[in-house]
Order: structure tokens, then sequence, then C-alpha cells
């Protein structure tokens, strides 16, 4: 994360942190980092679960669970996998969020410049495109990452949190 940050200072961009709970908790000095730097923060579950293999009970509790630490109305289902009856025991308090563009930089069967290519394809005005910061995607985040924004900024875009 502090390599991200390092990042998106550098082309005077701001992002959208889409926190796992238990990571919030484990690393609460980074969470500060995140928010400290001026970024938005969403909630992301407490322990990642898919939406589809969880109960709505469960669901929902993950989500609080995790916005007792994060603190926001804005929630990214892992995988985009949520239930109609977990979006509506939740809709009333969080802001659901999709994405235009994965960058698929998680899948260790993709190189760097096949990531970039397929942002780079998808993408545009007002996209919404995901990153993992993640151990499992840094090899091919974080060049896919410098290569992304260095592209639209010099095309003259600039880059938004939500």
């Amino acid at each position: 994360t502090p390599q991200v940050l390092d990042i998106l200072r550098d082309f005077n961009a701001k992002a959208t942190f889409f926190c796992v709970g238990n990571n919030v908790e484990k690393y609460k000095e980074t969470f500060d980092m995140i928010v400290n730097d001026g970024h938005s923060v969403g909630n992301h579950t407490y322990n990642h679960e898919k939406g589809w293999n969880t109960k709505t009970k469960s669901y929902v509790d993950s989500v609080y669970k995790a916005n007792e630490l994060i603190n926001t109305v804005l929630l990214r289902p892992p995988h985009g996998r949520i239930t109609s009856s977990q979006i509506r025991a939740l809709k009333n308090d969080f802001k659901l969020i999709a994405w235009s563009v994965i960058s698929y930089d998680w899948d260790n069967t993709l190189n760097p410049e096949t990531c970039f290519r397929n942002v780079i394809k998808k993408s545009g005005d007002g996209s919404i495109i995901v990153f993992h910061d993640s151990e499992k995607a840094v090899n091919n985040m974080i060049p896919t990452l410098k290569k992304v924004l260095q592209y639209y900024s010099d095309k003259g875009f600039f880059f938004e949190k939500l």
C-alpha cells in the first residue's frame, strides 16, 4: 500500500480503496495512511465473503462489522456477488459500487502488459477501474497502475476518488 500511495501521489491521483475489515483491523496504520493522503475508503466486507455463497444475515453482519472500522457509505461486494436479499438489507445504509473495468491484476497467468492493454481497451472518461492492492496482485498491479496513470495523464485525464 505505501508503494501504491507513492504512485498515486506522483500522478496527483486520488483513489477509493475498498477495504476488507479484518485487514483494517490488522493494519490500522496503513488504513490511516490511505485516509491521511486524501483518498476515500469503502467497505469490502469484514472477511471478503462472496454474497452468493453466504447467508444474508452473515453477509450483512460482516458488512456492518467492517463498517465499525471503515465508517463509509460505499460498499463494493467482493467479486461483485451480492444477492437481492442482501441488497434489500443494506440499501438504506450503503451505496453499492460496481466497476467499469477490472484489470485482472490478480491473475498470475497474465503479465503487466496484458493487464494494461485490457484496461486501456475497456476504459475511458468516467470509468471505475479495479486494481487489487494485495500481495497476490502486486507483480501485475504496480507496473500496470503506473502505466495506466501515465497513459491517461498524457491524454489530459485526472483521477478522482468516489
